[in-house]
């Protein structure tokens, strides 16, 4: 990657539906030759995909993340579990004690409390910390 990829990636960071037109004028580089790194960039595995970052109301959701502590099994099958949860964002597989951290976002406390429930009724289930979201800066 070199600088003009570095530019192109921020440019689509801050508003991934930018036209090529506008990206190669910031860049100083032909459409051409913009479509054709962007095309690179999406092959090689640096471009995952384009998202909608979505701002929730004010006070809308409620948001947690969860470690999870769990004996025998693997994330894995616990990934599975929580795909019936459609409050489940993220599962991350971490290093030291904790086993897992799971990000929600519930539409209430109620729910919330719903869902680590039955998280912690999952077989092998030892401990279920919650951590509640206070302030969120996007990146």
């Amino acid at each position: 990657m070199d600088k003009f990829d570095q530019q192109i990636i921020a440019l689509l960071r801050a508003d991934a539906r930018l036209a090529v037109s506008q990206i190669a004028r910031e860049v100083n580089l032909s459409r051409s030759a913009v479509s054709e790194r962007i095309r690179q960039l999406e092959q090689s595995g640096i471009i995952q995909g384009y998202h909608a970052c979505v701002v929730e109301p004010a006070g809308s959701a409620v948001k947690a993340y969860l470690e999870l502590f769990y004996q025998g099994g693997r994330c894995e099958n616990y990934v599975e579990r929580m795909r019936a949860f459609v409050e489940v964002r993220r599962c991350s597989g971490i290093s030291g004690e904790t086993d897992m951290l799971v990000y929600i976002e519930a539409p209430s406390m109620a729910r919330l409390s719903e869902v680590r429930g039955a998280i912690e009724n999952f077989p092998g289930m030892q401990k279920v910390k919650t951590h509640m979201l206070v302030k969120d800066w996007l990146m």
